[in-house]
């Protein structure tokens, strides 16, 4: 059953996976918020843990940071060891004026230039969109908290260093409500394979106004968006 980059056994990882960037990121939460979390994977440093929450068995993975980091372990995932609901849980940066730092930012929609599924689309414009019943769980469990939170569109990008303030200022403009650099190709996979995905987003800097969250303060704020995934999951 391993693959090339995942060394766990058949059984286990969970069919609920969730998928932070940060492998570490993975670590904190599998031991914050998992029963009994074991260490399942760490081929090439990527950690992921399986553990159960509320009874249900859960994996937290790391997805390594860009689409096609991303696209490797949710193949790996979906096709070897059998994922069917997987959500993405991680940072992003605001884009529109009412959106703060520390808010969450559930996304229906995931716009993007590229991704590594482009060469299978061709010439098609594929809208990559989240699994309904998984969105509006998530949107009931982050009322229920009172976590402030907005759902629409996001901004996969495919570099980190962008140098395109005419782009930027057009989703803006067109409402687009972050960016981050993963979920266009989590949900492209999740309709490829008949999967559940999802991305439940914590703004930790705002391309607008320059305001960065506090890295003694992310654990707080990062806390809130792992146990939205976690009751939309289930």
């Amino acid at each position: 059953m391993p693959t090339p980059h995942i060394s766990a056994a058949k059984g286990d990882i969970a069919e609920t996976v969730l998928l932070p960037g940060d492998p570490y990121r993975a670590k904190w939460a599998a031991e914050t918020f998992l029963d009994n979390p074991r260490l399942i994977n760490e081929v090439r440093g990527m950690l992921g843990f399986t553990g159960t929450y509320k009874g249900n068995p859960v994996t937290i993975h790391g997805s390594g940071m860009g689409m096609p980091s991303l696209s490797i372990y949710a193949n790996e995932l979906i096709t070897e060891y059998g994922a069917k609901t997987l959500i993405r849980i991680g940072s992003c940066g605001g884009m529109q004026t009412a959106i703060n730092v520390r808010d969450v930012i559930i996304a229906m929609t995931a716009t993007t230039l590229s991704t590594p599924s482009r060469g299978i689309m061709k010439e098609l414009n594929f809208a990559p969109c989240a699994d309904y019943g998984l969105l509006e769980k998530a949107v009931a469990a982050a009322r229920a908290k009172g976590t402030p939170t907005h759902v629409g569109g996001i901004y996969s990008s495919d570099v980190f260093y962008d140098e395109r303030p005419d782009l930027t200022e057009q989703m803006t403009r067109h409402g687009i409500m972050g960016v981050e650099m993963e979920a266009a190709e989590l949900y492209i996979l999740a309709a490829r394979h008949g999967c559940r995905a999802l991305a439940v987003l914590t703004v930790s800097d705002h391309l607008l106004t320059g305001e960065a969250l506090p890295s003694q303060d992310r654990e707080k704020s990062f806390g809130d968006m792992v146990e939205i995934a976690l009751e939309a999951a289930f």
